[in-house]
């Protein structure tokens, strides 16, 4: 069952002096459950596909049907209460809160979207325990390891229970050993969760893990191709 329709979409850059067309009439389907890969040169139009999937930005043209409903016609506000409620993030630098613990990096989207204090300091610990760094929960991100701060980044994402976890470039930063361990959190909350996740990739191993690979070059959509036995994170060559 489809989760993300996207329809004759094209986004145009025009703040400078040359317009950019970042992407180019793109028409691609993500079902439920489904783990994505989105493969591409650098300025090939990756992350502008996965912002505007995640509503950070608005295509110039064409429809982004998200659960049966068009956020491409969405307002900033309601695009704001779409991401709160749906979509969870992890991005290659973290962006952890340095002044927060691991903790309260983790509760604070929960309590944004209206979870109780206790409630939302319940699931941080149970995610911080679930992804093996509850000895963790009173750190800063500073006083962690990379590996470490992505879980944290990870748990923080999840901390809503989104429909779709959107990943750009989440190992990037990342040693082979601590790479491993997050794409495993990554398809294990796709297979076991049912959760449909979204992740850009340079490295054609981890694109290997998907149940589809995108490839996008020029803003176009090159290519589909379906794993029919996509390997584990311990078979990925980094």
């Amino acid at each position: 069952m489809s989760l993300i329709e996207i329809n004759n979409v094209t986004k145009i850059y025009d703040g400078t002096a040359v317009p950019v067309k970042a992407l180019n009439e793109v028409n691609l389907t993500i079902n439920v459950g489904e783990f994505t890969a989105i493969v591409g040169p650098s300025g090939s139009g990756k992350t502008t596909l996965l912002n505007i999937i995640g509503g950070l930005d608005i295509p110039t043209s064409g429809n982004i049907i998200v659960d049966n409903v068009d956020i491409s016609t969405y307002k900033p506000d309601e695009l704001i209460n779409f991401r709160l409620h749906h979509i969870g993030f992890v991005f290659q630098a973290y962006n952890l809160v340095p002044v927060f613990t691991a903790k309260e990096n983790i509760m604070l989207p929960a309590l944004i979207s209206g979870m109780s204090k206790s409630s939302a300091e319940k699931k941080a610990l149970e995610l911080l325990d679930y992804l093996n760094v509850i000895d963790r929960k009173e750190h800063k991100p500073q006083q962690m390891s990379g590996g470490e701060q992505q879980r944290v980044a990870i748990a923080r994402a999840l901390a809503k229970n989104p429909e779709i976890l959107l990943c750009d470039e989440p190992t990037g930063a990342l040693d082979s050993a601590s790479s491993r361990e997050v794409l495993k959190i990554l398809r294990k909350f796709s297979t076991e969760f049912k959760k449909t996740v979204i992740i850009i990739t340079h490295e054609a191993s981890i694109a290997n893990m998907a149940d589809r690979v995108m490839y996008i070059r020029d803003g176009k959509i090159e290519k589909i191709v379906k794993n029919e036995n996509p390997i584990g994170a311990d078979e990925v060559v980094l």
